[in-house]
């Protein structure tokens, strides 16, 4: 079966492609960009921009374990109504992905999905650091990076072999970074809000130490390391500075880092609770200079969903916000259209860049490649309501909030998805 999209802007940064023209699909894969007269569906792309699908390379699906939050099947249908056509599952489910068989159960379940489902397995058993997992048996069961995201790795030892490993196994590791004794317990980020509502802050220095080390030890061993979730302006900084060195690092951001500060956190609403938490006017600003100048190379959500109840109680309500719906979106309206940064540029670090950072195939629309695009409007503006969304959880930090650009078709594998 052949799909033709006609007349849409085209965007691949694997290509330094931005062009009006056709794009023809053929069984499942990019047959040809260029102009094309007919086939079996035609689909108008005229005033529309066409891309690669989008790749999340930060998601928590909830499955196995709390799929009452979400699940593998309603996760992946958030991604797709957000242009997300490949996402990276952190390995915080219960049980902990850190055997061969629940690797197995996730990209099982997966083949169903509307998203490729790629799996981070975990570093120790349980992510508790006090045992290693057999990185073999996880690779060969088919996952494709390593973290204990949710925890850092407290055992350096155990950290640096798995850093040491992952390259000969063609695996990415992708570190949480935090210092659990300098966070202490605390839920917000610690400063003017965190003193004014009487709660517990998290110091920056909690997230900088953590950086700090997982530099460090790239640098010593001469291996790559991603930092997740970057969200102050020290960390961005040492990043910026260990790049310039020549430290295999690489990094992301998410988007309420660059659009929402600590202030949000005044309303009381644990929608607005993460973790690293929401920072102040100054680390937004550093992140979006980070963004600008390539220190960081990907923009990914953390999709974290949680139950409504769970959130209700603000002090007690676990950290974590969904995001992959609006990503896109929210990226546009304060990266693209301020003029921060091209659309083209955004592109890359939402599809082209996480998947080099993964070895994954996905991020081009290269001849051959699985034809895997996001047909999106550049300009239509939308209010975001979290009823309408597509996943079980509804703790969206952006809710309420009028973004620009909106996701109107995505494809996976050539079949329409959304």
């Amino acid at each position: 079966m052949s799909i033709l999209i006609k007349g849409a802007r085209v965007i691949d940064p694997s290509q330094q492609l931005d062009k009006v023209s056709d794009i023809l699909i053929e069984n499942g894969k990019i047959a040809g960009i260029g102009s094309f007269d007919s086939a079996d569906t035609v689909i108008n792309g005229e005033g529309l921009t066409a891309a690669p699908g989008l790749v999340d390379m930060h998601v928590h699906l909830r499955d196995p374990g709390q799929t009452h939050k979400e699940d593998i099947i309603t996760g992946c249908s958030a991604a797709a109504a957000g242009g997300v056509t490949s996402l990276l599952a952190m390995p915080n489910t219960i049980p902990t992905v850190d055997n061969a068989e629940t690797v197995r159960y996730i990209t099982d379940k997966a083949k169903s999905a509307k998203a490729k489902v790629y799996v981070a397995a975990s570093i120790t058993k349980g992510l508790m650091s006090k045992e290693a997992c057999d990185l073999d048996e996880l690779k060969a069961a088919g996952a494709v990076a390593l973290s204990d995201d949710g925890r850092p790795v407290e055992d350096t030892k155990m950290l640096i072999n798995a850093m040491k490993r992952a390259p000969q196994l063609g695996m990415s590791v992708v570190a949480h970074c935090e210092s659990l004794q300098i966070a202490d317990g605390g839920i917000i980020n610690e400063g003017e809000v965190s003193r004014k509502l009487g709660v517990k802050g998290i110091p920056d220095s909690a997230e900088d130490c953590g950086t700090m080390r997982e530099i460090s030890f790239a640098d010593a061993f001469d291996v790559p390391i991603h930092i997740c979730h970057v969200s102050t302006k020290n960390s961005v900084k040492m990043i910026r500075d260990a790049k310039k060195r020549g430290v295999k690092v690489t990094c992301e951001t998410a988007p309420h880092y660059f659009t929402l500060t600590e202030k949000e956190l005044l309303k009381r609403d644990a929608d607005y609770r993460m973790n690293p938490p929401l920072r102040r006017e100054e680390d937004r600003q550093e992140i979006i200079k980070g963004i600008i100048d390539g220190t960081i190379d990907a923009i990914a959500t953390d999709h974290a969903p949680h139950a409504p109840e769970e959130k209700a109680d603000f002090e007690k309500a676990p950290n974590g916000s969904i995001g992959m719906e609006t990503s896109l979106s929210a990226a546009i309206t304060n990266l693209v259209k301020p003029g921060y940064i091209t659309i083209n540029e955004l592109i890359n670090k939402m599809s082209t860049a996480p998947a080099r950072i993964l070895g994954i195939e996905a991020g081009s629309l290269r001849v051959g490649s699985p034809a895997d695009i996001v047909l999106f409007d550049l300009d239509e503006t939308y209010t975001v309501d979290p009823e309408k969304l597509h996943g079980k959880s509804k703790n969206t930090p952006f809710k309420g909030l009028t973004l620009t650009g909106r996701v109107k078709a995505t494809f996976l594998n050539g079949e329409k998805v959304y």
